[in-house]
């Protein structure tokens, strides 16, 4: 795998930011906010400089029940070969549910949601993989993501889930290690212990990212600082495994650069720590397996620093540090006496199994998997009865979590509806998320927002509500408004008189 070396989020409000940031070696970018034919300056800059860019996807939904959208494959390959990017990432959730497959209607849910750690789950995800493994040009890796959520009668645990998952299909894991840190406090679930059962040779990168607690929940927010405990687990998974790259992912709440090269440094400090613990757990492991073979076997083996060879297995050493990742191997050799015992490296390792047959299932697991997610997230965004066995407190944390986040993006994607309802926006919006889920985008969501107020009636001010008529007119029709100087005039003023 190679070296990514030490990276941040390439955000636009940071860009200028992180063109001048030093020792960045490597950036990763929202696939679905970079356009192949209009890439923007600041990463058509740092692509020149020789500052490897990712696309890192979150709409593509492997881990739900319908096979990966070709549309969607395509995009994703596109953002690949134009930033010439050496790998893409994912996350291992679904993001959508209903449709045909079920005959139920089809739900956005505008977020990363986790997979249940199933049997059918795992056979509908590695097929999902291998889809999309052959859809695009350079390799894959999948993300572990946070929850608030649990799935009753799962069979895995997260590590057994990931080593299976990268044992089938050969795909690489994006680890985010502050998503365990969430799982931890919000599911339980013990970050060393998924560390151990991880497949590690299949790291690709190492995302690190704040949030915060909130009354017993951890909110992923990526707009606060790296806490301590995430930073512990980046120690803890570097006493491991040297990761080819680790980033730092700040999505909102942008501090002043100094801090976000505070931040790193921090990261950087945390891996040192860890790569120390590593090397002395090699050299006692090596010490302790060569006293046993003296014991068994009678025989003199040099140790590391032994009189007899030490210049030569000093020498070995230095250049096995030399390479990243070799330490363990040149420890394998001293133990077997200089024979190697297997060549794998990291891709070999991914990669086994990649060619056993799939486990059976087929559109059968489909379906259990495409009943399940849709019952579940029609519960979330739609207000229907939470499913059994789910926790009823925390799905509706998760519900008024996935308005809020909706309010807010669309607030993003369309500035104006902020600006023509003021104060009134967000109590509005999230009245209507109660009872008109997302079926599409979140531009289409917009629209549709404004469509609900409009055919309510409302705003009751009635110049606000003609404003935001002539706004939901002029995005929602069969074809754009003319651009003509004239008619754009035309429309300006009558905004103005509108507005008095």
């Amino acid at each position: 795998m190679e070296r990514l070396g030490t990276g941040i989020g390439w955000r636009p409000e940071i860009a200028d930011a992180v063109e001048r940031m030093p020792g960045i070696d490597w950036v990763e970018a929202v696939a679905e906010n970079v356009c192949p034919g209009h890439l923007p300056d600041s990463l058509r800059r740092l692509r020149e400089r020789g500052v490897t860019v990712v696309p890192h996807g979150v709409s593509l939904g492997l881990g739900g029940a319908d096979r990966p959208d070709e549309g969607r494959l395509t995009a994703l390959a596109e953002r690949a070969e134009a930033l010439g990017s050496p790998l893409v990432t994912e996350h291992i959730a679904f993001v959508r549910a209903g449709g045909a497959l079920t005959a139920t209607p089809h739900l956005e849910a505008g977020h990363l949601l986790p997979v249940p750690r199933t049997r059918d789950a795992l056979d509908v995800l590695c097929e999902n993989v291998r889809i999309a493994q052959e859809a695009l040009p350079v390799p894959l890796a999948v993300e572990n993501i946070a929850a608030l959520i649990s799935w009753p009668c799962e069979e895995m645990t997260e590590g057994q889930f990931l080593y299976e998952l990268a044992d089938r299909t050969g795909v690489r894991l994006l680890i985010d290690v502050a998503n365990l840190h969430t799982n931890h406090v919000n599911r339980a679930e013990d970050p060393a212990k998924a560390l151990a059962e991880l497949p590690l040779e299949a790291i690709a990168y190492v995302h690190v990212a704040g949030g915060f607690e909130r009354d017993g929940v951890w909110h992923d927010s990526h707009a606060h600082p790296v806490p301590r405990p995430v930073l512990d687990i980046l120690t803890d998974l570097a006493s491991r495994v040297s990761p080819p790259g680790v980033l730092l992912e700040r999505d909102e709440n942008f501090p002043e650069p100094a801090e976000l090269e505070t931040e790193l440094g921090s990261i950087r400090r945390a891996l040192e720590a860890g790569a120390v613990e590593r090397v002395k757990t090699e050299v006692r492991s090596a010490g302790a397996a060569l006293a046993v073979r003296r014991a068994e076997t009678g025989t003199v083996v040099p140790l590391i620093g032994d009189a007899l060879g030490e210049k030569t297995t000093v020498r070995r050493h230095e250049e096995a540090r030399s390479q990243p990742g070799d330490e363990a191997r040149f420890l394998a050799d001293q133990l077997a006496g200089g024979a190697r015992r297997g060549d794998e490296d990291g891709a070999a390792g991914a990669a086994r199994g990649a060619f056993g047959l799939p486990h059976p299932g087929g559109d059968g697991a489909r379906q259990r998997l495409g009943l399940a997610q849709a019952a579940l997230l029609s519960a979330l965004v739609a207000g229907t009865p939470v499913p059994e066995g789910f926790d009823r407190v925390r799905v509706g944390v998760q519900a008024r979590a996935l308005a809020a986040k909706r309010a807010d993006v669309v607030a993003k994607v369309a500035p104006e509806l902020p600006e023509i309802l003021g104060a009134e926006y967000r109590t509005a919006f999230l009245a209507y998320a109660q009872t008109q889920p997302m079926t599409g985008g979140y531009r289409r969501d917009a629209l549709t927002f404004a469509e609900h107020l409009l055919s309510a009636g409302r705003p009751g001010d009635a110049a606000t509500r003609r404003e935001l008529r002539e706004w939901w007119l002029e995005r929602s029709g069969p074809a754009p408004r003319s651009r003509r100087p004239v008619h754009r005039l035309a429309r300006a003023t009558r905004k103005a008189l509108l507005r008095r």
